[in-house]
């Protein structure tokens, strides 16, 4: 099971970071790692975690996308973006379909 508190965690200190810190690479790596463990478990806590987490796990999605190599994490984070349409995903979806290897 993912531990929803590590990621809040991981996201809070992402969030104190500035753009261009160094830094943000290694949280996003914590972030991929935490989410390339349990496809299963991956989908379940995108869909059931806030809109404002899910917006900056979206950092996340191309990284994830290339490890799981997955058309149901696609199909999960398009349904997130329809669910969040004010959450902009569009671009970062799009990054995650394209480190797809098909």
């Amino acid at each position: 099971m993912i531990d929803n508190q590590l990621v809040t965690d991981i996201v809070n200190r992402r969030k104190s970071l500035h753009p261009d810190d160094p830094s943000v690479q290694e949280e996003w790596e914590k972030l991929t790692n935490i989410f390339i463990q349990n496809e299963n478990e991956t989908l379940d806590y995108f869909q059931n975690c806030s809109p404002e987490i899910l917006d900056w796990l979206s950092e996340v999605f191309e990284d994830i996308s290339a490890v799981l190599q997955s058309e149901q994490f696609i199909t999960c984070i398009e349904g997130l973006a329809l669910k969040y349409p004010y959450l902009d995903l569009e671009l970062d979806i799009s990054y995650a379909k394209q480190s797809m290897h098909l």
